[in-house]
């Protein structure tokens, strides 16, 4: 009986413990440090994406520029509180429209396919990665 009681302070001293870690907020190093790789990601993710473009460079540089906006104005939104998840969901497909309507003719019909898709969340970049290191072993 004793030993029962032992086990089970121990145990809600370890539960009490780690919810306690799970609770406290992030200090501000660790969020500058987690904004760094949100960053890095995101330029990650959109070279991954232009590597796949059939575009000169001036093309994919300007293309470049406004998917780095296109995030950008993408978090500030979800960032921003709504009442109902349909007004969060109308801004998003609002900014989808009309954000890439000003390289609409700059670009080809297919590259702007791709860049609108890729917008919606239609991008596979795990087989863009995949051809890279074929192109890479192959070298």
């Amino acid at each position: 009986m004793r030993k029962e009681k032992y086990l089970l302070i121990v145990l809600l001293i370890i539960f009490l413990n780690t919810s306690y870690s799970q609770n406290t907020s992030p200090n501000e190093s660790q969020k500058v440090r987690m904004e760094q790789k949100m960053e890095e990601r995101k330029q990650d993710y959109i070279n991954n994406f232009l590597y796949t473009l059939e575009a000169d460079e001036f093309q994919k540089e300007i293309i470049k520029q406004k998917l780095n906006s296109f995030f950008d104005e993408k978090i500030i939104l979800l960032k921003r509180p709504y009442n109902r998840s349909v007004e969060l969901q109308e801004a998003i497909t609002n900014l989808e429209n009309s954000h890439f309507k000003d390289i609409v003719n700059m670009v080809s019909e297919d590259t702007m396919k791709k860049i609108i898709e890729m917008a919606q969340g239609d991008f596979n970049e795990k087989e863009v990665v995949k051809e890279k290191r074929k192109k890479r072993k192959n070298n």
